[in-house]
């Protein structure tokens, strides 16, 4: 007996990472022993405090029953507390927040809040896969708009403008910005508001690279006006080190919240009370924590940025966020070539920058999700085999 599979998924594929890593593990039993920087998984463990409150309150007969769609209320509020604290934006804990089963979770939930067929959305190029796959699982279509490096991976307003937006419904955005690490800052964050104002367009900016290897973490909210046109996605994944225990949070006005809890009740539960409780925790950390874990990151960068020296890659030394994103010598016809090819000379498995678009065919990206132990022993297999 045949069955197929449903329209909405004809056109999505398996995600990239997913057949890889089984390709990577075919690999380690005939006894590669792959060293993995491409996925920005990260390798350092939560707080201590943090882990301490799980184990604590997982401890206790009654904290394993449902949860709240909406969150515990102390979650909510260490969420509305740590936006005011680093960005500067005051959230009314009980109406403009929504904890999430990680943030990916909310990409999903957004898309299938608000869009339908006959809908076009905003995709940047190169970006986060999950925006296209989430888009079109909707019916909707996904509309790439290229991102340069010669406009530093900032979006083009002014080519923007000159398209036909009438069935345009959302945008999404994405700064620092996964896979270049370019920044953003408060003059951009007010031209996607007013660009959003304009044409009727929901701005959806995914935020979870704010704290890493950044001094000054932005939010869209801080600006005047944001709450009328703009939602935005945040994560405890990589500023806590809790990627494995997916909370993340939407923030937004009132009403969108509530719409997107019409979708997001139907799916899923509250998260496990200790979690919520142990996230609370490291959402009250004090800034030696970033700190701490930034100098970390930074003395992992410097390896990294060895290796793409080795392989005569070009990179921005300015670039922020969880990854270094380089752009590839000539003679290589795309990074598939090129990564393949240390995959399979060096065993060493580093991130094509053609799975985030086409935009991003000539580049690489390699996680910083390794230590430096980890990172020397990449350097010398490179070194011998390249």
């Amino acid at each position: 007996m045949e069955i197929q599979v449903a329209k909405r998924l004809q056109h999505t594929e398996e995600y990239y990472f997913s057949k890889k890593l089984r390709e990577i593990d075919e690999m380690n039993k005939a006894g590669a022993q792959v060293i993995n920087l491409g996925i920005g998984s990260p390798d350092l463990p939560p707080h201590p405090e943090v882990i301490k409150v799980l184990s604590e309150q997982a401890a206790q007969n009654n904290t394993h029953g449902y949860q709240n769609y909406k969150g515990a209320p102390v979650l909510r509020q260490a969420m509305a507390d740590w936006y005011a604290r680093y960005y500067g934006v005051t959230l009314d804990s009980n109406t403009e927040i929504l904890p999430l089963i990680g943030s990916k979770e909310g990409i999903v939930h957004i898309c299938m809040t608000y869009l339908q067929e006959g809908d076009e959305v905003l995709i940047p190029n190169p970006g986060y896969p999950a925006y296209t796959s989430a888009v079109r699982v909707t019916g909707a279509t996904p509309t790439p708009y290229a991102l340069t490096l010669e406009n530093n991976w900032l979006v083009d307003f002014e080519e923007l403008e000159k398209r036909d937006l009438s069935n345009v419904k959302m945008m999404w955005i994405n700064y620092p910005h996964m896979p270049t690490g370019a920044l953003a800052n408060k003059e951009f964050f007010e031209k996607v508001i007013a660009f959003g104002k304009k044409h009727n367009i929901l701005i959806c900016h995914d935020n979870p690279y704010s704290f890493i290897l950044n001094d000054s973490p932005e939010s869209i909210l801080s600006v005047e006006g944001a709450k009328d046109v703009a939602i935005e996605l945040n994560s405890l994944s990589k500023s806590s080190n809790m990627a494995g225990w997916r909370i993340g949070m939407l923030v937004a006005n009132e009403a969108r919240i509530g719409e997107i809890l019409r979708f997001k009740s139907n799916m899923d539960s509250g998260m496990f009370l200790p979690m919520q409780l142990a996230a609370a925790k490291a959402l009250s950390l004090d800034k030696s924590w970033y700190t701490q874990l930034n100098e970390e990151y930074a003395e992992r960068r410097k390896k990294v940025f060895e290796i793409m020296d080795l392989l005569n890659c070009t990179y921005d030394l300015n670039q922020v966020g969880l990854f270094v994103w380089a752009q590839i010598p000539k003679g290589f016809k795309n990074s598939y070539e090129l990564c393949n090819k240390i995959l399979y000379d060096a065993k060493v498995f580093i991130t094509p920058g053609g799975i985030f678009g086409t935009a991003g065919e000539q580049f690489i990206r390699i996680s910083l999700c390794a230590n430096n132990e980890t990172l020397e022993k990449a350097i010398a297999r490179i070194k011998a085999n390249i």
